[in-house]
């Protein structure tokens, strides 16, 4: 993309992740429960369908043809829980096997390894895509979507977490709507106490070079994310737990160096300047939609 050509801004949500605990299953498998480092698409657009209310078998090709951008601001550390199921009971008492059976007294206690992303916090951009989903058109059915995922984000029909029951959010996860929603993405207060040297990561399901950057902050030497870097096996087909099904999409990452000012800590002092900035430039989320 020529560097001197503005990106058009795109209308979306922003939200802010951050728990004690996040896990954004990849590969996971009943004895091994992984994360990946970053929101997954499918993990994102399961949050959503809980803030709708929907079932496991309602099809989420309506808010798969939404975008996600994520911004790491602290990429949490690695915590590994064991788990164990069935230790000394009875075996009718046990964990039943795939096939209804009762286990044997020498494989009735079950463990499975849990990982979770601890001390994580991500912002990130649900933002519209260019095409809009079945029985939809153009870009202001997505907009329409967009509007009623705020709603419910601010209401849920059922509770909300960062990619596992166990993983509530700290706070609301709505920070507001916005018609530029890439360009907040950027700016937004950063919930770390100070710049990492390696810079803030980025990750998209769509080209990074469209990205609004300031120019100050493009370096020649630093890759703009035009091209994908790998697969991620996230984009749901469907989540009904008989057939649940996945299909990999194109990651794109880049990586920026925001200024030091954006970096406000943590705790009381993060949430306080991230108030003011919301205030000013995004509003309360429940009046965006109106």
């Amino acid at each position: 993309m020529n560097s001197h050509t503005a990106p058009a801004p795109l209308p979306g949500l922003l939200l802010r992740l951050s728990g004690p605990l996040q896990s954004w299953g990849e590969r996971s498998h009943f004895n091994d429960r992984d994360t990946a480092p970053f929101p997954t698409r499918s993990g994102v657009i399961g949050l959503l369908s809980s803030a709708l209310g929907r079932h496991r078998n309602t099809s989420p090709a309506d808010l798969a043809h939404l975008s996600l951008t994520v911004r790491t601001d602290r990429p949490g550390v690695l915590l590994r829980d064991l788990h164990t199921v069935g230790g000394g009971l009875p075996p009718k008492a046990t964990v039943s096997t795939a096939e209804g059976k009762k286990r044997s007294a020498d494989t009735s206690t079950v463990i499975t390894h849990r990982t979770y992303l601890a001390d994580a916090a991500f912002t990130i951009a649900i933002t519209t895509a260019a095409t809009a989903g079945p029985n939809q058109t153009g870009e202001g059915a997505n907009t329409a979507l967009l509007d009623l995922c705020a709603r419910a984000l601010n209401t849920p029909q059922w509770p909300l977490y960062l990619g596992r029951r166990s993983c509530p959010p700290e706070g609301p996860l709505l920070l507001g709507r916005s018609n530029d929603a890439l360009h907040h993405l950027i700016h937004l207060p950063l919930a770390a106490a100070g710049p990492h040297p390696r810079g803030v990561k980025f990750l998209s399901d769509r080209p990074l070079d469209q990205l609004p950057v300031p120019q100050e902050l493009i370096t020649p030497d630093s890759p703009d994310g035009a091209h994908p870097t790998s697969q991620a096996n996230d984009e749901p087909v469907t989540f009904d737990p008989r057939r649940r099904t996945y299909r990999a999409r194109p990651l794109y990452r880049r990586t920026l160096h925001l200024p030091h000012a954006q970096y406000t800590g943590l705790g009381t002092s993060h949430l306080a300047s991230l108030q003011t900035y919301v205030t000013a430039h995004l509003g309360h989320p429940e009046e965006s939609v109106q």
